[in-house]
């Protein structure tokens, strides 16, 4: 693999992601993750994933320089689809996933550790959905997933501003679970993840599968709905300004359009 890493100690699986200087999510990596998932299914050792970042981010957000290879809102679309099924399947797994977040977690950084079961953050983590900064939206479903957390309000409010939240506000709005000082998030990710080994895998799987239920109807309609408005953004020409502006390092001039 090119930009994950896989190791298994314990009964915990550990993914790292592994893509300087950001972490920045492409769809190489993200054909990765799947890969990397049919085989922790598999292996029966195999209890808890906890996934981080290697470096100074768990993940700054999409690849967006990727994105200026694609043209058409239907690819757009696709590309957003195929984001949302493999982090529904990450939200469904059958083994609990913690992330553990240090430095970012942003767009698309953010809508993968919302897929995950439980987040434990750094302190001074930011996390946040800062697509509209660029004159595009999320496209993994992170605007379905985010008010679940921290309130339609909220999430308004962080997407409408592209301001990310701390670590401490992030467990305050119920975001994460909880926050330490950046050097100990990796190891009370390990110390939980053990106590989540010692239970029956079949009552784990049972509990992941209940608590999805919590889902409704209208969030897939969600889901759906984003996808197509994500290609559609991102074909617009404001879209296609944000994306250059930020590859140029300037401010975008959007013309609504």
């Amino acid at each position: 693999m090119e930009y994950l890493k896989l190791s298994n100690q314990d009964n915990i699986a550990t993914i790292t992601i592994e893509r300087p200087p950001a972490n920045a999510l492409s769809k190489g990596l993200l054909k990765e993750l799947s890969f990397v998932l049919d085989e922790i299914e598999a292996n029966r050792e195999v209890r808890v994933v906890v996934i981080h970042g290697e470096g100074r981010f768990f993940s700054a957000g999409a690849d967006i320089k990727e994105f200026t290879a694609v043209d058409s809102s239907e690819e757009f679309s696709d590309l957003g689809k195929f984001g949302q099924d493999l982090f529904d399947r990450m939200e469904k797994f059958p083994k609990p996933i913690i992330a553990a977040i240090h430095g970012a977690a942003l767009g698309g950084g953010l809508e993968l550790a919302m897929a995950c079961h439980i987040r434990l953050v750094s302190e001074t983590a930011k996390l946040g959905l800062p697509e509209l900064q660029l004159g595009i939206i999320p496209g993994f479903a992170g605007t379905q997933r985010l008010p679940k957390y921290v309130g339609v309000s909220m999430a308004a409010e962080m997407m409408f501003t592209s301001e990310p939240i701390t670590g401490l506000e992030a467990v305050q709005y119920g975001l994460a679970n909880h926050a330490y000082p950046e050097t100990e998030v990796l190891e009370n990710a390990y110390k939980l993840a053990r106590k989540i080994t010692k239970k029956s895998p079949g009552a784990l799987g049972a509990a992941i599968e209940l608590l999805n239920y919590a889902k409704t109807e209208e969030f897939y309609e969600g889901t759906k709905r984003e996808a197509e408005l994500f290609g559609e953004v991102f074909a617009s020409k404001d879209g296609k300004e944000g994306i250059q502006a930020f590859i140029e390092k300037r401010q975008p001039q959007f013309t609504g359009e």
